[in-house]
């Protein structure tokens, strides 16, 4: 669970270090893994971060969350979290709109 929880702490660092200008420059991951499938929630960024380090940094979390699960037996709400539908440009950083 630490090496979880120092992961999560690396994914925010990298997003939290992107500005963006305009909407365009927003994207969405999905984010964590549920015991039912499916991610947790999604993350807004800008793409001024290294994108291609996010997508692997996340793919390491979301890959070890769903073995963790697996391997305690963690159960979830099953529910689905849909994607954000909107991201936009607030004060600099990228947010997502449910």
């Amino acid at each position: 669970m630490a090496e979880l929880t120092a992961l999560q702490t690396e994914i925010e660092l990298i997003i939290d270090s992107g500005i963006c200008s305009e909407n365009s420059g927003c994207e969405y991951i999905a984010f964590g893994s549920k015991a039912c499938g499916g991610p947790k929630t999604y993350l807004a960024f800008s793409t001024s971060i290294n994108v291609e380090l996010l997508q692997q940094k996340v793919a390491t979390y979301n890959a070890l969350e769903n073995a963790y699960n697996q391997k305690w037996g963690i159960v979830s709400d099953c529910s689905v979290q849909a994607p954000p539908m909107d991201i936009t440009c607030v004060a600099g950083k990228c947010t997502a709109i449910y």
